[in-house]
């Protein structure tokens, strides 16, 4: 069941026609009369704790669920959801936004002022381009917006912010790809114990790591602590010690958030950070620093993340391939598999 499936009509054309050319007869119907969002019955189809998120991707939502999600994006952004592309980038600064819009300027953005994470869309024909989103600052936020971007199933999400550089040897300007995160968030831990491991997309990182090498950039690959607390630097004992235990290399608000629901519904994703600050190394973000940091950066950040996107539209114009987002008990279309191991569904 499907809530406005215009949202995701490329999405469903391209995988129900995958379906059919494996010899499958799909047919669509109305199925019920769709609740209003004030119906009392509404709150209760919206909790996950009763959906087997092992289920396919293609059918992860109820309809209720992708209804609110649909019509929180466009509250949230500024655009409508069918607005939204395939291919979608983070960002927490308007300087983003600003070299997106030099690079596309007849990009869709928001259709009202004072939008709390305004996106803007460079579409195609095929609604495989890409949609850049200001989600601002903090791991609710990027909990916020990929929670109800996930109804529209896209093919990657990239987070492209600023990040505190850890080590001796990094520089401001210099580049961060995450191979790994240590979760100091706290906004998921619910939903997603801290003991189970999240790490980027690999074909994606890889596609990230050429474009870094093709734009001769300084980069540093490793882990990223993300945290919930902005000022961790006044209370350093614990913070310090979690960051020198797993080796980290750079600290954030949103990446780990990120990862962790790309991970939980099954979004190939990436985190390419640039260093504007070294906390640890008499560095600090100063405001007449960081505004000359931010002019000199900003196109090459945007750049090499839309590089490594064109290249995934060319070389896996289907998605990315996700067997690495499956289950090792994943059941068929959300029954369990007769005849047939389930890790070798198609």
């Amino acid at each position: 069941e499907f809530a406005r499936p215009n949202a995701i009509r490329a999405y469903l054309r391209r995988e129900l026609s995958g379906l059919m050319r494996a010899g499958a007869k799909v047919s669509a119907r109305a199925s019920r009369p769709a609740l209003a969002f004030d119906d009392p019955d509404f709150f209760a189809a919206l909790d996950e704790d009763k959906v087997d998120l092992r289920s396919k991707k293609l059918f992860l939502f109820g309809p209720e669920r992708m209804a609110l999600s649909l019509d929180r994006l466009s509250h949230y952004c500024g655009t409508p959801a069918e607005s939204f592309q395939r291919h979608v980038v983070f960002t927490n600064y308007s300087m983003h936004v600003e070299s997106f819009r030099e690079r596309f300027p007849d990009a869709e953005g928001p259709r009202r002022d004072g939008v709390q994470m305004p996106a803007w869309h460079q579409p195609t024909p095929d609604g495989n381009g890409v949609s850049l989103v200001n989600i601002g600052v903090g791991p609710s936020n990027a909990k916020t917006i990929t929670d109800h971007l996930a109804v529209l199933r896209p093919d990657t999400m990239i987070m492209i912010g600023h990040c505190g550089g850890l080590r001796n040897h990094q520089a401001r300007g210099d580049f961060v790809l995450a191979t790994a995160y240590q979760r100091a968030d706290h906004v998921l831990d619910e939903a997603l114990p801290l003991d189970i491991p999240v790490i980027p997309n690999h074909r994606l990182n890889t596609i990230l790591l050429d474009s870094l090498d093709a734009a001769g950039a300084r980069y540093r690959l490793g882990t990223v602590h993300t945290t919930d607390n902005r000022n961790w630097e006044f209370n350093q004992g614990r913070t310090l010690a979690m960051m020198k235990s797993a080796r980290c290399i750079a600290v954030d608000m949103e990446s780990a958030t990120i990862a962790a629901n790309g991970f939980r519904y099954r979004i190939p994703n990436a985190t390419l950070l640039c260093v504007s600050d070294k906390p640890l190394h008499a560095e600090p973000k100063l405001a007449d620093d960081a505004k000359s940091f931010y002019e000199a950066s900003k196109r090459h950040h945007v750049d090499i993340a839309l590089a490594a996107l064109d290249r995934v539209r060319r070389e896996y114009p289907n998605g990315l391939p996700n067997q690495e987002l499956r289950a090792t008990d994943e059941p068929l279309f959300g029954t369990e598999a007769t005849g047939r191991r389930a890790d070798t569904a198609p």
